[in-house]
């Protein structure tokens, strides 16, 4: 004999927005993670590499610029 089973019920979200909850870690760590790279990017280091295209400076320099206001 089968077991009868129920139909899901859907619940709506709430109107003007999506209803996901996300926990507080799965935003936090991405940002932290693009920071300390960031950082890593453009802060000073011991070794100096020798590079041809001043480009990549003045993007960071910019990004910096931005992030600093």
């Amino acid at each position: 004999m089968s077991a009868h089973t129920h139909p899901r019920t859907r619940s709506q979200a709430p109107s003007g927005g999506v209803g996901v909850r996300l926990p507080w870690w799965s935003i936090a760590l991405p940002a932290l993670a693009f920071g300390v790279l960031l950082l890593l990017m453009s802060g000073p280091g011991q070794a100096h590499a020798a590079t041809d295209d001043p480009a990549v400076g003045r993007i960071l320099e910019h990004i910096h610029l931005t992030l600093a206001r």
